[in-house]
């Protein structure tokens, strides 16, 4: 019942979040003396992956769920593999050609799946379902499939349908809704005032869709909503996830808890206490709690106690069994239920599956029909006169972070290099810069902004730093065009602004494959 998170790198000294990531023989332990079910990884390249879950899966009695948040395909966060637009940019596409939004939904969800077996990940923490109808949401926003529940429906099923083409499990999150949020609950936890009728309006009909489709798990939201539950948030309430979730909505797959580790529960209830109570109130799977070990005992404890049943602990344990099954038996739909499978070796390694050129194409497709432009025929992508030079200022949140999307010779900085321009590369750590300085020689301007929500952060995206450059580019007639990567709600703080001679791009993704085609728009403009 418990899913513990790890490094995908293969060696201790890379590991990046000590305090959440064990070194090797603590993990080891964990898998081979506690019998943890599953573990989470985050980092690595795909191929490290697919080395990693081997070595994870040969330390297991039986078989593990191994599991990745991987909402935008295999390559969101494993290098190598494909990386797939934010789902919000197929919501763009269905406003004008829902068929093909659909199309494209269920092929990235049959193209994550097979990316994700091919590397030994059976576990895709997706689709989102949440209705993000709040722009200031700092953790959904371009997350979700769309602002309202009938697109987030239809977009979220086919994804689903997708990913059933091959044998893995699949998870909607975050129930019963985080699209309506302005607090980040990796930070602290929201609390939304809605009725009972407004989430059976909103928030609910996309988690009836998905369990219709046959969803394998849902994934519980760290939010407090007194409507049903005025004591604890929707994790940890019995009152959500078994009398909403499990009886109202008949929902008879995985629940599984959210993050654990995030502050919405870790900083108001006890680390031990916290797993407890998530499996009072009907949870099957708890992820990434604090304390691995503590929480085992403290459940444990709980049973011996007379808190706990242990029906309810067998139920859970059925249903994981089940799921296991499905994805780890080579003969799922056969009648065979022994427990041969659990004997079997790992499945091979198939890194030929990754980054095919179908693949690739839908990727395209997709940053294709979801990119929004404005190329006027005058544009002011024109020489700079004698003695001005051409600079290409580039704002990221956390250059430190920007590796995974940004780097030298990602097309965000070689191209306008290969035309002249001088890169300036700015983030919230840059020192405060004195605009003023900056007009003694008037440098024609390329501004792009790698603007989303991102968990952690606390923002939607939309920083000062970013409005500061804007502004100044447009009062000193600097602004030689604007590209925007992420977040449509960043887009639309900027149009007003911007006068109608200055071209601008805006595209859903933030990966190369984005930035070079958004580039080739506007500096290749279709006559």
């Amino acid at each position: 019942m418990v899913v513990v998170r790890a490094s995908g790198y293969l060696f201790d000294h890379q590991i990046q979040y000590p305090v959440w990531e064990p070194p090797a023989a603590t993990l080891q332990h964990w898998v081979q003396d506690l019998g943890v079910g599953g573990v989470i990884l985050l980092g690595g390249s795909a191929a490290e992956i697919a080395l990693r879950s081997q070595q994870l899966q040969e330390w297991a009695q039986i078989p593990l769920l191994i599991a990745a948040d991987i909402e935008e395909g295999v390559g969101q966060r494993f290098s190598g593999a494909t990386w797939f637009p934010p789902p919000m940019a197929l919501n763009a596409i269905a406003q004008t050609n829902l068929a093909q939004a659909l199309h494209y939904a269920e092929a990235m969800g049959a193209y994550t799946a097979q990316e994700a077996l091919a590397i030994g990940l059976n576990w895709v923490l997706a689709p989102t379902v949440d209705v993000n109808n709040n722009s200031h949401n700092p953790v959904i926003n371009v997350r979700a499939f769309g602002e309202t529940p009938e697109t987030v429906s239809k977009l979220a099923t086919a994804f689903i349908q997708g990913a059933q083409q091959h044998p893995v499990l699949t998870a909607a999150k975050h129930f019963p809704g985080h699209g309506d949020t302005a607090t980040d609950s990796h930070l602290d936890l929201p609390v939304l005032t809605h009725s009972e009728k407004r989430f059976a309006e909103i928030e609910l009909p996309p988690f009836k869709s998905a369990i219709a489709a046959g969803v394998d798990a849902v994934m519980s939201a760290h939010l407090q909503i007194p409507a049903w539950d005025a004591q604890f948030p929707a994790t940890l309430s019995h009152r959500i996830l078994t009398q909403e979730l499990r009886q109202n909505l008949g929902f008879e797959g995985l629940i599984v808890t959210d993050a654990l580790v995030m502050g919405a529960i870790a900083n108001r209830y006890g680390v031990n206490e916290a797993p407890v109570l998530a499996v009072e109130a009907g949870a099957d799977i708890l992820l990434m709690p604090l304390d691995p070990e503590g929480a085992i005992k403290a459940v444990c404890e709980a049973v011996e106690t007379g808190r706990i049943t242990p029906e309810r602990i067998q139920a859970s344990v059925e249903r994981i069994w089940r799921a296991k099954f499905k994805v780890c038996s080579p003969m799922p739909e056969s009648a065979d239920i022994t427990h041969a499978w659990e004997n079997l070796p790992p499945p091979p390694i198939q890194l030929e599956q990754l980054s095919t050129p179908e693949a690739i194409a839908t990727v395209n497709g997709i940053l294709q029909d979801s990119m929004q432009m404005h190329l006027p025929k005058e544009s002011r992508l024109s020489q700079p006169s004698e003695g001005q030079t051409l600079r290409n200022v580039v704002v990221v949140d956390d250059a430190l972070a920007a590796g995974e999307f940004l780097g030298r010779y990602t097309p965000a900085i070689a191209l306008p290099q290969n035309k002249g321009y001088h890169l300036q590369l700015v983030d919230s750590h840059t020192p405060a810069i004195a605009f003023e300085s900056q007009l003694t020689t008037p440098q024609p301007t390329l501004l792009q902004l790698f603007i989303r929500g991102n968990p952690f952060r606390g923002s939607a995206g939309l920083t000062q730093t970013a409005q500061d450059w804007f502004k100044f580019l447009l009062e000193t007639n600097q602004l030689q065009a604007l590209v925007i990567y992420g977040s449509p709600y960043a887009l639309e703080k900027f149009i007003p602004h911007l006068p109608a001679d200055v071209p601008y791009v805006f595209t859903y993704g933030q990966m190369p494959a984005a930035q070079a085609i958004a580039l080739d728009a506007l500096f290749n403009p279709q006559v």
